[in-house]
């Protein structure tokens, strides 16, 4: 199992990915010709990426018996 700064550091990593790809998809839709394929990667690796960030800091939370 990961500790909390390996968990951390990841959550930075993966969210920094996440925010440059969503920069990315934004100038690559604004600049008018794109490849919808490239776009549509880009877009199912943010969600990744996201889910990802969403596992881990579900790791940092502790459980709650209810």
């Amino acid at each position: 199992m990961l500790d909390e700064d390996s968990i951390l550091e990841k959550i930075s990593v993966f969210s920094q990915e996440h925010r440059d790809l969503d920069d990315a998809i934004e100038l690559i839709l604004r600049a008018g010709t794109f490849d919808a394929l490239q776009v549509q990667r880009m877009k199912k690796r943010k969600l990744m990426l996201k889910d990802e960030v969403e596992k881990l800091q579900s790791l940092l939370l502790p459980d709650i018996i209810a």
